[in-house]
This record gives C-alpha cells, sequence and structure tokens, in this order.
C-alpha cells in the first residue's frame, strides 16, 4: 500500500493512531446509543411528571373556586428550559390556557384530537406527533366530573444539548488519550527506529561499499535485542574482513590474468550462456563486452562455429573432460577477413565436486594460417622469380644468334620486298623478346646498394612489363615524365613499387579505361622544403571505399580473393619508408554520382645519405602510418 509508512516509528504511529480512532468512534457509538435510550426515557418520565403535576395543579385551583391561578400553573409550567409548550382545555379540546400566545387563536392538533378517545383519567399519556415532537395529556378531574386536560410538549433540542454534551467529552477525551499515546509511541519508537536506523545505514554501507569498513563497528545505542543484533552484526562484519582480506589477493590475481590473458577466455553455464568473458575474447567476437553477458552462442556468433562450440561445451558437462586444440574457422571475423581460432574447453568445479561451468580457452590463429599461406605463396613466387630469371638468361643465348642472323640476312642477302620486311618483323619481335627478358632479369637482380637512377628507364621498364596487358585492355596510358629525370633511391625496389601500383591500377580499370603515369621534380614543405621526386599513378577504375582505403597497407589484406597475397602494397609501404617518403590516397568508388578511380600520389626525396643511414635507424624515426592519407 503506497499510503502506508515504511518506517517502524510511523508505523507504530499511524497504526496506534487509527486502533484509538476506530476503539474511540465505536465507544462513542455505543455511549452515544445508550445514552439516547437513556435520555427518550427519562424524557417520557419527565412529560408524564410534568402533566401530572400540571393536572394536579389545575385540580386544585379549580376545586378551590380559583381559575385563574390555572393559568398561572400553566405559564409557570411553559417556563421550564425542557417544556417547549403548555396548554390546558376543557373536554371538547377547546384551548382555554396557553403558555404563550392566545387561546383563542389555538386550537388541538387532529394528531391530539385523537388522543382523547384513548386517555385513562387517572394515567398520563405521552405520545408522539408531527415531525419529531412528544407531549404528555393528562385529564383535570375533580370528584367525579371531567374537568379538561393539562397537554405538555417537550424540547427536543434541550434533550439534544444533552447528547452533545456528552458526544464533546467523548471527543475530548479522545484527543486527550490520542495525544498521550502519540507521546509515548514517539517515546518508545525512537528507542526502537534509532539502532535499526544505524543497522540500516551499516548494512546499506556495506552493501554499496563492501571493502569500506570505516564506519564499522556501528555504535551500540540500546541494551535490548536489537542491541545484540547489532553486536552480532559487527562481529559478522569483522568476520567478512578477515575472509575479504584472504581473498583479495587471489581475486586480483584471477582478474588480472583473466584482462590481461593474450588469449580469448570465456565461462559457461549449463545453458550455454557467457557468465564471464575477457576482452581479448570480445575482440575476436566484434561485440563489446558487456554485451555477452547472459547471452547464448548462438546469439553472437555464426550458427555452425555456434553449434559445434555449443555441443563442445555441452559435453564439458557431461562427461567432465576437457577438449584440447578444436579448430574452427569462419569466412568472415570482426575485420571481414577469414578466421581461424584454435578452442580449448575444460570444466570448473565448485566444492561439492560438481561442474559449475565450462570454461574456453581461445586463440587466435587467423594471423598464423594466413602467414603460413603467404610463406607458401611467397616461396612459390621466389622459386618462379628464380626460375624466370633461369629462363630469361638461358632465352638470351638462342636470342643473341638469332638476332646475328636476321642480321645478316637483312645486310646481306639482298632479299627482296616482302621477304626483307619480314625480316625487319622478326628483327623487332627478336627485340621486344630481348626487352622482356631484360626487365625479368632486372625485378630479379635488385641492387642492395643505392645508386643514382633515372626515373624514365624506371618507369619505362614497368609500362613495358605491362605492355602487353594494357594492349589486350585497350587502357590508354598517359605519360608524364622527363626522360632526364634521375633519383638517388633503391632502383630495384622502387622498381617493386611501381609495378605493385600499375598491376593494382590495371586489374581495377575496365577495358577502354585511362592509365595516368608521372613523375616531376617537387619538394616536401612539411620536411623543410625537402627536394625529391613526385610520382603520380592514378586510373579510371572502381575505385576503393573509405573501410578498404584504411587498411589497403595491412599485410595479408587483398580485394582480390584467391589471386591476391596481401603484400604487395604492404612491401611497396615499407619501401617507400625505408626511403624517407610518404604516400598518399584519393579513392572514389561506382556510383558516387563523380567518375571513379584511385591516385597514388609517391614523394621520394632525394636524399644522397641514405646508404650510410641503417633502415632500422630510418623506421624508428617513423610512427606506424605515417605519411598516409
Amino acid at each position: 500500500m503506497r499510503w502506508w509508512p515504511r518506517s517502524i516509528r510511523w508505523q507504530l504511529l499511524v497504526g496506534l493512531v487509527l486502533l484509538e480512532v476506530l476503539s474511540l468512534g465505536l465507544f462513542g457509538a455505543l455511549l452515544i446509543r445508550q445514552q439516547a435510550h437513556e435520555v427518550h426515557q427519562r424524557m417520557l418520565h419527565r412529560l408524564e411528571h410534568q402533566a401530572s403535576s400540571m393536572a394536579l395543579q389545575a385540580t386544585e385551583a379549580l376545586q378551590q373556586q380559583r381559575a385563574a391561578w390555572v393559568g398561572l400553573s400553566v405559564r409557570m409550567m411553559g417556563e421550564g428550559p425542557s417544556v417547549a409548550f403548555a396548554k390546558v382545555t376543557d373536554p371538547a379540546g377547546n384551548v382555554i390556557y396557553v403558555s404563550e400566545g392566545e387561546p383563542e387563536q389555538l386550537t388541538l392538533d387532529p394528531a391530539e384530537k385523537a388522543q382523547l378517545p384513548m386517555l385513562d383519567r387517572s394515567v398520563p399519556r405521552v405520545f408522539a406527533f408531527g415531525k419529531n415532537r412528544w407531549e404528555s395529556v393528562k385529564a383535570i378531574v375533580t370528584g367525579t366530573d371531567l374537568r379538561g386536560y393539562a397537554w405538555v410538549e417537550t424540547d427536543r433540542e434541550w434533550d439534544y444539548q444533552q447528547l452533545d454534551s456528552i458526544l464533546r467529552s467523548t471527543v475530548i477525551f479522545g484527543i486527550i488519550w490520542i495525544a498521550s499515546s502519540i507521546v509515548l509511541v514517539l517515546l518508545m519508537a525512537r528507542s526502537i527506529s534509532r539502532p535499526l536506523a544505524i543497522l540500516g545505514k551499516g548494512t546499506r554501507a556495506l552493501m554499496s561499499s563492501p571493502e569500506q569498513s570505516s564506519s564499522f563497528p556501528l555504535p551500540v545505542v540500546v541494551e535490548n535485542e536489537i542491541g545484540d543484533l547489532i553486536e552480532a552484526f559487527n562481529r559478522m562484519v569483522a568476520s567478512i574482513d578477515e575472509q575479504r582480506s584472504g581473498l583479495n589477493d587471489t581475486l586480483s590475481l584471477l582478474d588480472s590474468m583473466l584482462a590481461n590473458a593474450p588469449i580469448g577466455l570465456a565461462f559457461f553455464d549449463r545453458r550455454c550462456r557467457f557468465v564471464r568473458v575477457n576482452q581479448v575474447f570480445a575482440d575476436l567476437t566484434g561485440v563489446s563486452l558487456s554485451r555477452h553477458l547472459g547471452r547464448t552462442l548462438i546469439e553472437l556468433l555464426p550458427p555452425a562455429v555456434a553449434n559445434e562450440l555449443e555441443a563442445t561445451v555441452a559435453r564439458i558437462f557431461t562427461t567432465e573432460e576437457p577438449v584440447r586444440n578444436l579448430e574452427l574457422s569462419g569466412d568472415k571475423g570482426p575485420k571481414d577477413t577469414p578466421w581461424t581460432w584454435l578452442v580449448s574447453a575444460y570444466p570448473v568445479k565448485t566444492p561439492p565436486r560438481q561442474v559449475r561451468w565450462a570454461g574456453v580457452i581461445v586463440l587466435d590463429a587467423s594471423d598464423r594460417k594466413r602467414s603460413e599461406e603467404a610463406l607458401r605463396r611467397t616461396e612459390k613466387l621466389a622459386a618462379t622469380g628464380r626460375l624466370a630469371a633461369s629462363i630469361a638468361h638461358e632465352i638470351n643465348n638462342p636470342l643473341e644468334a638469332i638476332t646475328n642472323l636476321l642480321f645478316l640476312l637483312r645486310n646481306f642477302c639482298s632479299l627482296q620486298d616482302p621477304a626483307l620486311n619480314y625480316v625487319v618483323m622478326a628483327e623487332h619481335e627478336a627485340q621486344r623478346i630481348a626487352e622482356i627478358t631484360q626487365q625479368t632479369l632486372r625485378f630479379y637482380r635488385q641492387s642492395t646498394q643505392p645508386t643514382r637512377a633515372s626515373m624514365s628507364e624506371l618507369l619505362g621498364s614497368v609500362l613495358s612489363l605491362y605492355h602487353g596487358r594494357l594492349n589486350t585492355l585497350g587502357i590508354h596510358v598517359e605519360r608524364g615524365f622527363d626522360p632526364e629525370m634521375d633519383l638517388f633511391c633503391f632502383a630495384g625496389e622502387l622498381r617493386q613499387v611501381f609495378a605493385n601500383l600499375v598491376g593494382n591500377a590495371i586489374d581495377a580499370t575496365a577495358a577502354g579505361g585511362r592509365l595516368v603515369v608521372r613523375a616531376r621534380r617537387s619538394r616536401n614543405w612539411g620536411d623543410f622544403g625537402r627536394e625529391g621526386v613526385r610520382f603520380v599513378v592514378a586510373d579510371t577504375g572502381t575505385g576503393m571505399d573509405a573501410k578498404t582505403r584504411e587498411r589497403i597497407f595491412e599485410a595479408f589484406f587483398t580485394t582480390k580473393e584467391v589471386v591476391g597475397t596481401g603484400l604487395g602494397l604492404w612491401v611497396s609501404y615499407e619501401i617507400i619508408v625505408k626511403h624517407h617518403g610518404f604516400v598518399r590516397v584519393r579513392s572514389r568508388v561506382v556510383g558516387s554520382g563523380k567518375a571513379s578511380g584511385t591516385v597514388f600520389a609517391v614523394f621520394i626525396p632525394d636524399d644522397s645519405g641514405l646508404a650510410s643511414q641503417p633502415f632500422s635507424t630510418i623506421e624508428s624515426r617513423l610512427h606506424p602510418g605515417a605519411g598516409l592519407t
């Protein structure tokens, strides 16, 4: 009930007041009823007496031949406090004397006339008439003659005043009784509520700050059962502090291990609901830590993985035996990349030796899987590169002989058209073969020391390498670089950078697209106007969204599914950092309302001190992702 007070003091007070009000109300009702009955009985007796007295006085006055005394007796009776009206009538009911007014103006009420035939000369008659009006009548007899009737009507207000007086006395008594009871209850409730308030305050302090003991022990302010309860509570708090002091170190150690363990940890109940996880596990699932508690596996993990892991947890509760090195994998993880987990599960038993929870240890083996796959691909690429270099080297020997034979045919055999044209075409194709083999050897035989290299030759060799693909796709190439421009750099490594950028641009560009490759002298105004060369590789391909653009330089991140290794741009970025350079990327995807495409802008400083500075020293001066936009 909302209106009922919560504190003991006010509960006692309200309860006692309600009890006394009800008791006094019942007592008052009974008292008023009894007093009303007694007042009524007294009123009847009084009317009989008053009517008999007035009739006797009238009889004596008539016997003494003093009729005027009858009128005097009527007026005297009318002056009584309990009499409303008095009168004397003749035997026919005609009014002769009245206590107030003129007799000629008054007549008997029909109810009064109806009483005349029922009157006994010797006994007065009391009757009610009108609206709560009571009257008594007595015959006036002298000898055997009926001389008239004496009438007396009572004043009901006088009777009601007596009842009101009794009611007022009862109310005053009730107020005094309730007030004294309230004072008594307040005094008694204070001795109860005060120690209870102290005990409640201590309980709340223990609940809000279990480790704070500054509020204890609680003061014992009374010597009764509540005081004993407070003392027992103080002993309980002291015992809890002793036990907590022994558990805090263990809990802190376990919490630290759970929070800082480099592996994912999770605990489940028998309904396969999470009861606790650490941050590493939350990072693996891609769901915030707070959303795990109370949820099931099927709510947070892919159905296939959730079902397998749920079956493992159920087996832990059934067999009470641990499960080790269970491999789980999926196509899409929190970073939208394939993932692999190594899962071990074990039972967590309570002192009665019953399995209370199932603990799960998760080790993210995704990077290891990707590293192994990348290593296998890299080994294949390295073997292919060595094989290509060997083949290119072996091709050069017969190719040189073919070139010499074609030269002899063209200059000493006096060939005529169209045979001479066929020889010239053969020489041209042989020269193309020689250039391809030369570029292949250049990619494989990279220099270990920086040198001053021609940028036109470097960029031209990259475009020559992709000449066939560019022609096949009909991609228009726009070149813009000075043939005389050079740069102090690791030429082979920069060639690899631009080969990756050009190759990615060709992969992203549809047939009939456009590829722009430019290079010009520039300055890095963010580094005291440092001189260098700014390269631009731009395409009209499909472009990249913001999420992809943020991750293009991560190792093993690729959008080419099966054919990509995710190492090209990562290695390219490392090479750019090695040269003290930076790269900026701008891209718009198809359907953005504007032309799509991607622009890579690479700045490489012309640093002649590059050879004398170790790569590790250069790398330590840069923070991860420096120069990326």
